[in-house]
């Protein structure tokens, strides 16, 4: 009778829980020192982002059943992060800086019944990482940058308050699902539309929004235009600029062109206020004719002359003054006077 009780004994002291508290340790990754065994592991407060080494270590705790890592530096986070703490059943990563959950992050936890995922700057939350926790009971999702929600899960305690909703049409399914399934919507009333104006003091599970507002793409067809429509104006715009620019290939020769014109009559603009006197000749100039000028005989070229003559014998006087006369006959310039070379000479009339 003694040996069940003391089976009993020993099977209760295993089976309470280890907890291992590392909070505000200033870590940078989780350390590899922790026991395996332990089952509540707290490492709040440190600066843990849960990189690939850190997702390999926590593999080791398969014990675990509550960890938290709330108020690290945590961004991201990565597909098969838990994949080994099947039974765990509290996470809590809240106060964090995650933005991204990719799809498979939480595969494996099978048990998790309670999500904290508040305080975070998560702005875009895909329905298939949470509804693939099928015993998620409670999901915190407060505090953070959220406009859409799809979810398709049975919880029984989520919080939204803190998040910019837009109440539009991709709000509906999310309204329709707060107010039909069992789920109750922590601090409702302060779960307030931030789009549109009208509606930033309505609850997002009263909001008026109504499906026959929404067209089969779900946008509101009466106050937004369509994507299509968008799509459509920024294409036809974005041709038109095509067609109305000039060709790629030849636009270098234009502005090549603009900028000799430019520079040429700048040089122009120049010579003329620099240099006013070219400037005046070049508009005064006239064709003129060249005056001719009868080339005046010079003593030397007189008594060549004179050499030139052949020698007359037996002469008089008289008879070289005849033949002097007419050598030399007097020519009238175009002025109208006789140019005698005897006046002009005085060596030649003192001779005479």
């Amino acid at each position: 009778m003694k040996i069940p009780w003391l089976m009993i004994w020993i099977g209760a002291l295993f089976s309470n829980p280890v907890t291992c508290e590392e909070s505000a340790k200033n870590y940078s990754s989780i350390p590899t020192s922790l026991s395996k065994n332990v089952t509540k592991l707290y490492l709040s407060n440190n600066n843990i982002t849960l990189n690939d080494t850190d997702k390999k270590v926590l593999q080791l705790f398969i014990n675990l059943t509550e960890l938290y890592l709330n108020e690290n530096a945590i961004t991201v986070l990565h597909n098969n992060t838990f994949c080994n703490l099947s039974e765990l059943t509290i996470l809590d990563i809240s106060s964090n800086y995650i933005s991204t959950i990719e799809q498979a992050a939480f595969k494996g936890l099978n048990q998790l019944s309670i999500l904290y995922l508040n305080h975070n700057k998560i702005s875009q939350l895909d329905s298939d990482p949470i509804t693939s926790l099928k015993k998620l009971m409670i999901l915190s999702l407060q505090d953070n940058l959220l406009k859409y929600f799809d979810v398709k899960a049975s919880f029984k305690l989520i919080t939204l308050n803190g998040n910019p909703w837009n109440c539009s049409c991709g709000l509906l399914s999310l309204q329709k699902w707060l107010n039909t399934s069992n789920v109750t919507m922590e601090h409702e009333n302060d779960t307030l539309c931030a789009y549109p104006d009208v509606w930033n003091k309505s609850s997002i599970k009263t909001a008026p929004i109504q499906k026959a507002d929404c067209d089969s793409r779900g946008s509101i067809a009466i106050t937004t235009p369509s994507t299509s429509a968008i799509l459509t104006s920024s294409l036809n715009s974005s041709n038109n600029n095509i067609r109305s620019s000039p060709p790629l290939g030849k636009t270098w020769v234009f502005l090549l062109g603009v900028l000799v014109f430019v520079l040429s009559t700048s040089l122009l603009i120049f010579f003329v206020t620099k240099f006013p006197l070219w400037y005046v000749y070049l508009i005064s100039y006239n064709h003129r004719r060249l005056k001719e000028y009868e080339p005046e005989m010079s003593d030397k070229e007189f008594t060549t002359d004179l050499s030139t003559f052949p020698s007359i014998s037996n002469t008089n006087e008289q008879d070289s003054i005849a033949v002097f006369e007419q050598t030399h006959t007097f020519v009238l310039d175009e002025d109208g006077f006789i140019e005698d070379k005897y006046i002009d000479d005085p060596g030649l009339t003192e001779e005479v």
